[in-house]
């Protein structure tokens, strides 16, 4: 019998040691095809190259795996691995492991799972993966069983239409408590840039801010992670605001 083919990529480069774990586990449950950016591309969201070529390089090809980088972001790299390597639509789409939270309003700003929307877009079970460690030493040794469950679970049962997973992990300090399917945490950034001077005196500027949460639900992934769950949030690609159409449409003006 045929193997999954499992389609993996991430935002913080090829080479990173969260993609290099994930695919050691997914590599257990089956065929693996791997095509991630050949540099870190975090912040990225949903870009896509469009002012200039793809540039794609093969790494490895051998019985049950093939590993691909490419000069695009996560979602070129889906939409690439896609149309070009792929003999068939994967089985499973996982990206990360990020290094870092994704989290909350993060979301909207990762590669990481903006790869996951990409496959979840045509309808590939898709998920991303994130822990709460920006360091680039961080221990993923915790995320093993849950991750490997989760991919078994969303094979097997698949995923509404236009939907992935956004999966965030606490760090490795404290034992898991389990998994919580939550909703999105209402937190924001607190932002503003650090102003410098280069070497010939002009302005250039970092960004800089602090993470904010005021939402004091106990169903949110923020509260899952805090109290060292593992959190899962189901996410989809319409972002019509469908309780506000009754309003707009009460505007006096309104066509």
């Amino acid at each position: 019998m045929n193997k999954p083919l499992i389609l993996i990529t991430n935002d913080d480069g090829v080479a990173a040691p969260g993609i290099r774990f994930l695919i050691g586990l997914m590599r257990e449950l089956g065929d693996v095809v791997v095509l991630a950016p050949d540099k870190p591309q975090s912040g990225m969201g949903h870009a896509i190259t469009i002012s200039s070529p793809l540039r794609m390089q093969k790494l490895l090809v051998e019985d049950h795996y093939k590993e691909y980088c490419c000069s695009g972001t996560p979602v070129d790299c889906v939409k690439l691995a896609v149309d070009k390597i792929l003999h068939r639509k994967p089985d499973l789409l996982v990206s990360g492991i990020n290094h870092g939270s994704n989290s909350s309003v993060n979301i909207i700003y990762s590669g990481t799972m903006s790869a996951a929307l990409e496959g979840a877009m045509v309808n590939i079970p898709s998920a991303g993966f994130s822990l709460n460690d920006y360091s680039y030493q961080a221990d993923f040794s915790h995320t093993a069983d849950y991750i490997k469950k989760i991919c078994l679970n969303m094979m097997k049962y698949g995923l509404p239409g236009k939907t992935c997973l956004n999966v965030n992990f606490p760090k490795n300090e404290k034992k898991i408590k389990g998994i919580k399917i939550c909703r999105q945490a209402n937190a924001f950034w607190r932002e503003e840039f650090n102003e410098r001077k280069d070497p010939h005196g002009r302005n250039y500027y970092w960004l800089t801010g602090i993470f904010e949460n005021t939402d004091k639900g106990k169903d949110t992934d923020e509260w899952a992670l805090k109290n060292n769950y593992v959190s899962v949030v189901p996410i989809h690609v319409d972002f019509t605001a469908h309780n506000a159409i009754p309003i707009i449409k009460k505007w006096k003006n309104n066509v």
